[in-house]
């Protein structure tokens, strides 16, 4: 189905003596598009229909997605409680409308009844999260069981080390969860014959818990495994955004500075590498007010460090470069010519700059932003130069090694072939969203791979070292019609990147 129940609760708070009726909802739907609106359409027991809107809570496993809907009615003079409430549950997306109301037959929750499960589920992890928080430690978590189960141990099966080791928690059963929640003299608790179970995993300061549940019963053993995926749940990803700037030849270019901050606020960016950065030029003093990363970097909602250089005079009224912004503090900064020239009139004159970086619950990583020329202008030497110098300042504790920018050659071009077949870097673009096209490349040295790039007109690009300890999650492509409309003459890019 591409949208269903996975429970609802239905609670009356009792606190300081004004009644208050506490419904949540969770619900999992197919991810078909970004853009997409989740309501749960309800009526309470005076009849009216009511439409509550959901919102995004959590994700569950690939293209699936958890969503949760809150309602809070007090009891007041004018106003009585929802009581016993019907609903159903309705999806819009692309231009198509889902349901699910059990055939127009509607789902049933009587009040202060507890907890019902979806269709077909006995056992289940409530309000499961996919995202730790920082500075978290240990996860409690919450099991519903159907007492027709007659459970007689609920045990939690995780790891932290993607099950290299693992470890076994009994959960406790809860005999005091309703009467807790409804804060005494519930009305009708655990109505549906719902036991809550809890357990806490303490997970240290590792990046990732997964995790299953077991019911043990005189039957065998019920298992709650996320549908085969298991539950995952981690601390946020490092996410590198990449965008040539082009160099201040923008319409509307102020509103577009404005545009390029939002995006990086918007999609939780933390590191950003910029080329084709540009300030006036003033008699090559240069004039930082009107430097175009520090111009985004100070309309972000809290500004990032920045670091930036500039290599040559650009479009004769420039000093054009290259910059790093990033949320966290650069333990280590520097910048160099990668190019022969290192004349500043010379618009082959080519400085790259690199920062290190200490990514919460990842460790150190080396990010270099570079805006390379054209293979006849000096690709090659200016490559070699900058694998020589990512070499020499990657060391044992950097977890990875991240070239980042404008490399002015194809995807499949012999500037490309360059890069990827010494089987130091490789494409993350092609790692996330190509797999079979990443192996011929990367994995199998297909002679024919190049064939299968005709169509990919990338010049924009993350390399990371073969052999880092990070792996890519996810790149998408940005500053599109379909997002946030076009600032450049490129597309930006923003990849996501985890622990192996």
């Amino acid at each position: 189905m591409k949208i269903s129940l996975l429970s609802v609760e239905n609670i009356i708070n009792r606190k300081n003596r004004r009644p208050r009726q506490e419904l949540t909802f969770f619900i999992r739907l197919e991810n078909i598009d970004f853009h997409k609106q989740v309501d749960v359409v309800w009526a309470g027991e005076d009849g009216i229909w009511r439409t509550t809107k959901a919102s995004f809570y959590s994700h569950l496993k690939e293209n699936v997605e958890c969503w949760r809907a809150r309602i809070m009615c007090e009891l007041k003079s004018e106003q009585s409680l929802p009581g016993n409430i019907h609903f159903g549950l309705r999806y819009r997306v692309s231009d198509q409308e889902y349901w699910d109301n059990r055939q127009g037959a509607n789902y049933q929750s009587e009040a202060d009844s507890g907890i019902l499960l979806g269709p077909g589920l006995t056992i289940a992890s409530i309000g499961f999260n996919h995202r730790l928080e920082a500075r978290q430690k240990s996860r409690q978590l919450m099991i519903a069981v159907d007492r027709s189960l007659q459970p007689e141990k609920v045990i939690v099966h995780w790891t932290t080390n993607d099950w290299q080791t693992t470890h076994q928690t009994a959960c406790h059963f809860r005999h005091d969860y309703w009467n807790e929640q409804a804060l005494s003299n519930a009305r009708n608790p655990n109505q549906y014959g719902i036991g809550i179970w809890t357990a806490r995993l303490r997970i240290g300061t590792h990046f990732r818990l997964q995790y299953c549940i077991a019911c043990e019963t005189a039957e065998g053993t019920v298992w709650d495994n996320n549908d085969g995926a298991n539950y995952v749940a981690s601390h946020k990803p490092l996410s590198v955004m990449v965008l040539n700037l082009h160099c201040y030849q923008e319409d509307n270019q102020d509103e577009k500075f404005s545009i390029i901050a939002k995006a990086i606020d918007n999609e939780d960016v933390d590191v950003v590498c910029f080329q084709e950065v540009a300030e006036n030029w003033n008699d090559g003093q240069g004039d930082w007010d009107s430097n175009s990363a520090n111009i985004i970097n100070q309309r972000l909602k809290k500004p990032f460090h920045l670091y930036s250089d500039w290599s040559h005079l650009g479009f004769e009224r420039y000093r054009e470069g290259v910059a790093l912004l990033s949320r966290y503090p650069f333990l280590y900064q520097e910048s160099r010519y990668i190019s022969d020239s290192e004349d500043v009139y010379n618009i082959h004159s080519r400085k790259a700059v690199m920062g290190r970086v200490r990514i919460p619950y990842i460790g150190l990583i080396n990010v270099f932003s570079v805006h390379l020329s054209w293979w006849e202008d000096g690709f090659k030497a200016q490559f070699q130069r900058l694998c020589e110098w990512a070499g020499q300042r990657h060391g044992r504790q950097v977890k990875a090694t991240l070239l980042c920018g404008d490399f002015n050659v194809a995807a499949g071009s012999e500037g490309y072939r360059l890069i990827v077949e010494n089987h130091r870097y490789e494409d993350q673009f092609l790692a996330a969203n190509h797999k079979g096209l990443f192996d011929q490349i990367f994995r199998v040295n297909d002679a024919h791979w190049g064939d299968l790039l005709n169509d990919d007109y990338r010049i924009d690009y993350i390399f990371m070292n073969k052999d880092a300890a990070l792996k890519v999650t996810s790149a998408r492509v940005l500053f599109t019609h379909e997002d946030y409309g076009q600032v450049s003459d490129h597309v930006g890019f923003v990849m996501t990147f985890e622990p192996k």
